[in-house]
């Protein structure tokens, strides 16, 4: 099965303030979608992200290791990532939090993975504009590439 895989270098001085940028609702609104709700609590979450109306994908807190590794499983949204896992890999290296990203199960390469690979590292650049100086590029705010779906 295809992978989408991505590493960036974010100047932080801990991998914490990534960790907070990913497992908070107001952290996730920083720098993916604006609508991002989270449901429930202590590992057992879902987190609902929103484009727009109902467009949007459901993912369920699958693993949380402070400061080192998030991982989610996609249980709605379109039919290409249900059933996916997004994790997010942290670690130190000087000044930098590398962040190692991995949005794999994909059943095979079609179209929309390929946007999706795309938009995906657009988001890590707001990700890391949001860590390096305090203002992410959200949805409804990111560069538009195509409309996939």
């Amino acid at each position: 099965m295809p992978d989408i895989l991505h590493m960036v270098g974010l100047k932080s001085s801990s991998p914490e303030d990534t960790y907070q940028a990913l497992t908070t609702a107001e952290g996730l609104a920083a720098w993916w979608t604006n609508e991002t709700h989270v449901d429930g609590g202590d590992g057992g979450d879902v987190i609902r992200f929103r484009f727009g109306g109902d467009n949007g994908f459901d993912m369920k807190v699958l693993a949380l290791d402070p400061a080192r590794r998030v991982l989610w499983q996609v249980i709605g949204g379109p039919e290409e990532w249900v059933g996916t896992r997004i994790d997010w890999q942290l670690s130190q290296d000087g000044d930098d939090t590398i962040v190692r990203f991995k949005h794999e199960g994909w059943r095979e390469p079609v179209d929309f993975m390929y946007h999706c690979s795309t938009k995906w590292a657009m988001f890590l650049m707001s990700l890391k504009s949001l860590i390096e100086t305090g203002r992410g590029a959200p949805w409804p705010n990111d560069i538009k590439i195509h409309d996939a779906h």
